[in-house]
C-alpha cells in the first residue's frame, strides 16, 4: 500500500499567519490554485495516478483539497475526526509571532516543551494518528491519499517514520505537500516528497 499523506492548500488565516487549528476556515483561491497545481503535478509524475480511497478530516479546508488531490466528489470523500487538526485552546487565531513564551517554545520544540494549558498534547497528536494508521494499514488499498493538516501531518509522518517520539516535526510541511509512504505487511518505506 502507498500511503499519500497532504497537508491542504492555503486559507485566508494562513496568509494572515494567524494559528488556524479547528476553525473551519476554506481554501482561499490561492489554496484551491495549489490543489489543482499539485493534482497536474501527480498526474505529471505518475499518469493514470487513482486512489482506492480518499480520508480527510472534517474540517471543509481539508475535504476540499483531498476532492481536488484525489479527484472524487467531496460526498465520497471519507471522513475520520482523528485526523482534524490540532486543538490549540486560547490560542487559536492568535498571530504567530504574538503567541507568548509557552507556545512559542513548545510548537517550536514540542521535543522539549509541554502543551501549555488549553493546547492539545502531542501524546494525543500521536494516539490518534497512530490509531488511524494502524486501522487504515489492515485495508486491502494499493494507492490511497490523506488530506489533513499541519500539525496532525507531523504525527502521521512520525508513525510512518517509525519515529520513538512518534513525531516528524521538521521540516514544516508547506501548503499542499505532499508526502508517499509504502507500507508492507507493517514496514514503513519513506519513497518521496512533493512541494510547489
Amino acid at each position: 500500500m502507498k500511503l499519500w499523506l497532504s497537508r491542504h492548500g492555503q486559507t485566508n488565516l494562513n496568509k494572515a499567519r494567524l494559528m488556524q487549528g479547528r476553525t473551519d476556515e476554506p481554501l482561499n483561491e490561492t489554496g484551491i490554485a495549489q490543489a489543482k497545481a499539485m493534482r497536474a503535478k501527480l498526474m505529471q509524475v505518475h499518469p493514470g495516478l487513482h486512489f482506492d480511497a480518499v480520508y480527510a478530516s472534517p474540517l471543509d479546508r481539508a475535504v476540499t483539497t483531498g476532492s481536488i488531490l484525489g479527484n472524487v466528489p467531496k460526498d465520497q470523500i471519507l471522513i475520520d475526526d482523528r485526523l482534524i487538526e490540532a486543538d490549540f485552546g486560547r490560542y487559536e487565531k492568535r498571530k504567530y509571532y504574538l503567541l507568548g513564551p509557552f507556545m512559542t517554545l513548545f510548537w517550536a520544540l514540542p521535543e522539549v516543551f509541554p502543551a501549555p494549558t488549553t493546547v492539545e498534547t502531542i501524546a494525543s497528536l500521536v494516539s490518534r494518528s497512530s490509531s488511524f494508521l494502524k486501522e487504515l494499514e489492515q485495508k486491502d488499498y494499493e494507492n490511497v491519499l490523506v488530506a489533513c493538516h499541519g500539525g496532525i501531518l507531523r504525527a502521521l509522518s512520525g508513525y510512518m517514520n517509525d519515529s520513538p517520539n512518534g513525531i516528524q516535526w521538521r521540516p514544516k510541511p508547506h501548503n499542499c505537500e505532499v508526502r508517499v509512504w509504502e507500507s508492507v505487511q507493517g514496514a514503513h518505506h519513506f519513497i518521496e516528497k512533493y512541494s510547489l
